[in-house]
């Protein structure tokens, strides 16, 4: 091309050079997902579909044609539905207050509802059990049973899930500068239109990644179906388990596998498509300067009003679990906590309990590492509009959310051992296996904030003569710290509680402490019973304590207005 045309249309030079910026940001990424997670996932298809070198895709038709299989599919939507439907109305006055009020022990409180997060989902459902079910605490009080009943699996759900829409949503809510919802008011809008019109479709986005991130994690679940549904309810997820543990169907397993492939794809799709023409440029501020006490008789009425939830929903099942760690044959003491220095006569460990504490820690350091450089190069590269190969990225990078663990972390022990992916004998594989579920907290949480950036922003910065890399710092850098703070804490946090691929490839010498819980739950006894509840609140305390930290550092405490 002429260079004077080339002088004259400089969208021509910044179009070609933003391509091969964005092509370049996505490689790792994309080669990240191909090797851990495509790789394994092809794999277990392959062998189910192709036993014996030939495809057999009559075997989709028949399985799915099956009225057992049709009813698990149902369940499997209907209940992921209505898990993300309650877990927003529940959760979004949550984020509300973290978000604009400021109240004692906010930070705190702040961690605590996340720990839920990071809990095996067997020893939630077991929890869960101890309070609405047989014996529990509902029974006795009230008479009440909730156990295998549709809603004992709703609520561990929002249990779960409720710090993801608190955190996700209130991290944008806290930018967002109120100063344009009160110009609205000036102009005579009452407040509820207001909000409706300025605020909301601000939200939007966050309140789609929470939605999207919620639905995937309950389209998936398991531990919480099998302990709190019993025979009653199934989920795809817990269906493949059965067909591959303990019916060995690898063919049914793959179908089931590649079903929920299709429909999580689907799903993100519609997703990318629908978000994308929703955003638009914000102006934020430091979160500090939109917090404050509440005002009049209805803010107080709502903070009691999470305050009473949070209470309830979460604080009352990790009390139990609290209770249950203390509580031995001879009365309350730490003899549960003492047992977990020392090897037992039974051979369930390889070395002391205690160990797992420092395996999670050092994987999920790692984890967040590869999580973060892989989730941030993602998000960076999907932050400017784009055609369809970069919307087909975006859904990409959530697929990990929606498909089987259990998949995953079979399909890591068939491909990744033999060169030049011998990993099998390394340390690194749990990590690798962990960052495939922090990778999509990562770019959910950064992603809204780095295109709510204003553009002008940056071709400012290149006319005064910034480099790309200058541009950056000193224009996305100050509005994405926070941000990416709060994705780090997400990654942090699910590298510590995964289970479902950690259970298929953790050395026996070094457990988890998600493994080790498991351990101790499927052996029978007290003690074993008394240390996995002990181990359990020793994982909610890391879990707090690293949360509370990230809170501490956040750097926009000292930021002006961005």
């Amino acid at each position: 091309m002429d260079p004077a045309v080339v002088l004259a249309r400089p969208e021509v030079t910044r179009g070609r050079g933003g391509s091969a910026a964005r092509l370049g940001l996505m490689a790792l990424p994309v080669a990240f997902f191909a090797v851990f997670f495509a790789w394994p996932v092809v794999s277990i298809v392959d062998r189910g579909l192709r036993p014996d070198g030939s495809w057999r895709f009559g075997r989709i038709g028949e399985t799915l044609s099956r009225p057992e299989i049709l009813d698990v599919l149902g369940f499997t939507v209907g209940q992921a539905a209505a898990s993300t439907g309650l877990t927003l109305l529940l959760a979004l006055p949550g984020a509300y207050v973290f978000a604009r009020f400021d109240f004692p022990g906010k930070d705190v409180l702040r961690a605590v509802v996340t720990v839920p997060f990071v809990l095996p989902t067997v020893l939630v459902g077991t929890a869960f059990l101890a309070v609405v079910g047989r014996g529990g605490l509902t029974d006795t009080l009230w008479g009440v049973r909730l156990d295998t009943t549709v809603w004992a699996i709703l609520l561990a759900h929002v249990f779960f899930n409720y710090a993801v829409v608190v955190r996700t949503v209130g991290g944008l809510w806290a930018q967002l500068d109120p100063r344009q919802e009160e110009a609205a008011r000036v102009l005579g809008a009452s407040r509820f239109t207001a909000w409706r019109t300025v605020t909301l479709p601000a939200l939007v986005p966050a309140v789609s990644a929470a939605a999207l991130m919620v639905f995937l994690f309950t389209f998936t679940s398991f531990g919480v179906v099998q302990i709190l549904g019993g025979d009653a309810y199934t989920t795809l997820e817990a269906e493949i388990y059965r067909q591959t543990a303990r019916l060995l169907d690898l063919p049914t397993a793959a179908v089931l596998t590649l079903t929920q492939f299709v429909a999580v794809g689907v799903i993100l799709g519609v997703h990318a498509w629908t978000v994308r023409r929703r955003e638009t440029a914000l102006r934020l501020v430091a979160a500090e300067r939109t917090a404050r006490r509440p005002r009049g008789a209805g803010q107080w009425a709502l903070l009691a009003g999470v305050l009473l939830t949070v209470a309830l929903l979460i604080l009352l099942p990790l009390g139990v679990l609290v209770e249950r760690s203390f509580a031995g044959p001879d009365g309350y003491g730490l003899r549960y906590y003492r047992a977990l220095g020392s090897l037992d006569a039974t051979g369930t460990f390889l070395v002391p309990p205690l160990e797992a504490i420092g395996n999670s820690l050092r994987y999920a350091a790692a984890a967040t590492g590869i999580a973060v450089l892989v989730g941030g190069l993602a998000a960076a590269a999907l932050t400017r509009r784009a055609g369809r190969l970069v919307r087909g990225f975006d859904a990409l990078l959530m697929l990990p959310l929606g498909v089987s663990a259990v998949t995953v972390g079979f399909g890591f022990l068939i491909t990744l051992d033999e060169p030049p992916f011998d990993l099998r004998a390394s340390w690194i594989l749990v990590p690798l296996a962990q960052a495939l579920v922090g990778v999509p907290f990562v770019v959910r949480t950064m992603l809204p904030v780095l295109r709510a950036v204003d553009e002008r922003l940056r071709e400012a910065a290149a006319v005064l003569g910034a480099s790309p890399w200058r541009a950056w710092r000193e224009v996305d850098l100050p509005m994405v710290r926070r941000a990416l703070l709060v994705a780090s804490g997400f990654a942090f946090a699910v590298s510590l509680g995964e289970f479902g691929a950690t259970v298929f490839i953790a050395r026996p010498d070094s457990p988890t402490l998600p493994v080790a819980v498991a351990r101790l739950l499927g052996r029978p006894g007290e003690l074993n019973y008394g240390q996995a509840m002990a181990l359990s609140t020793i994982l909610m305390v890391v879990c707090a304590v690293s949360l509370l930290l990230l809170e501490r550092l956040r750097t926009d405490r000292t930021t002006g207005e961005f």
